[in-house]
């Protein structure tokens, strides 16, 4: 036992390098701030809903009318994490978002929640809801998860928000390649003991990964809809499976397909796209902007200020504004342009969007 809390402190000593880019000495400095520093709400005032997808049922919530914009968490979050977000994109479409199968409120049904589960089960829940002309919103795996929608159903997509995408370029890699802290962080949660006993038995993914990537502490409130879904080892599968999910040293050989083939796929997509980014970030960090920068044609960047990984904890009204700036700028020319096009041609249906039109 004391090997593995020597280990497990060895974890969060990584940890604290891998967030180590943050600009500490503001924090001290903060009681001379002219204006206070912006209450960020715990409460979570919508209606859960729930629709059965497969063998699962999926818990989701929705606030607005029109287009769908679809919010897709990654690991180990849920819906809760775009509470602050909605209220602010919600006058321009049918914001919703999802719990992932096995995550947040949804069932967790007995299947192994690789990636490809996954995928299979949102896009049957976009199926079954008939969410037509969507504008995605994604972090962390669910970024992965709609590009990968994205890449198969081009035609029903609009445009695509993410940040802290577990994406190319960073992924597929390997650890001689990777910074030094972030193979080390995968290293310990692929170990097959290790990793095990912190996410499995420790809840490790939500006592202390979670609250550490975020840059403020989360209140007690916060922290318990971050628990409750997890409150078993055998509810955790979901946490522990997503880090073996990640393609490192070739392995696993369908996520190094998948995510190449969302690689060939931003690279050559009309759809407009929306980089939000912070400072010092985890997945995405200051190389990996100027890398997506390269890598996308039709893409836009906007900073959202400090932050790790769990952005939506520390700057959800910088989040919400600048989506919701690049949907009125971008997808309402965009929907325009569509209206006109169709007009022109007399057609129905689905068509490729040509954004070639709208640049300038």
């Amino acid at each position: 036992m004391e090997f593995i809390q020597i280990l497990n402190l060895r974890f969060l000593v990584v940890l604290a390098f891998v967030l180590a880019g943050a600009n500490l000495a503001n924090a001290s400095a903060a009681e001379n701030y002219k204006l206070p520093h912006p209450e960020i709400s715990s409460d979570f005032p919508y209606e859960s809903q729930y629709v059965d997808v497969m063998d699962a049922r999926i818990h989701y919530v929705e606030q607005g009318h029109g287009d769908p914009i679809l919010f897709i968490h990654g690991n180990p979050t849920s819906s809760y994490l775009w509470r602050n977000i909605i209220p602010l994109v919600s006058d321009s479409g049918r914001a919703i978002a999802l719990d992932l199968v096995g995550m947040g409120k949804s069932s967790k049904p007995d299947i192994d929640y690789t990636f490809q589960d996954h995928y299979a089960y949102l896009e049957k829940f976009i199926e079954t809801l008939g969410l037509e002309n969507i504008t995605l919103v994604i972090h962390d795996w669910g970024a992965a998860l709609g590009f990968e929608y994205a890449r198969r159903n081009e035609n029903n997509v609009k445009g695509i928000a993410f940040m802290e995408g577990l994406l190319p370029p960073r992924f597929p890699n390997y650890y001689d390649r990777l910074p030094q802290q972030t193979a080390d962080f995968f290293q310990f949660l692929k170990d097959p003991i290790l990793g095990r006993q912190f996410i499995i038995e420790q809840n490790g993914f939500i006592e202390q990964v979670l609250p550490q990537a975020v840059n403020r502490s989360l209140t007690e409130i916060e922290m318990t809809h971050y628990r409750e879904p997890y409150q078993d080892q055998l509810s955790r599968k979901p946490m522990f499976v997503w880090p073996q999910e990640v393609p490192i040293e070739g392995q696993p050989k369908r996520n190094v397909k998948a995510l190449n083939k969302i690689k060939k796929f931003m690279r050559k997509t009309d759809l407009p796209l929306l980089l939000l980014y912070a400072k010092p970030g985890i997945a995405v960090t200051s190389d990996i902007v100027e890398a997506y920068i390269a890598l996308i044609e039709n893409l836009e960047t906007v900073f959202v200020g400090q932050g790790f990984h769990y952005l939506q904890e520390d700057q959800p009204e910088a989040i919400g504004l600048a989506v919701a700036d690049w949907m009125r700028r971008i997808i309402k020319e965009e929907d325009e342009d569509t209206h006109k096009h169709k007009k022109q041609h007399h057609k129905h249906g689905w068509f490729k969007r040509n954004s070639a039109e709208h640049r300038d």
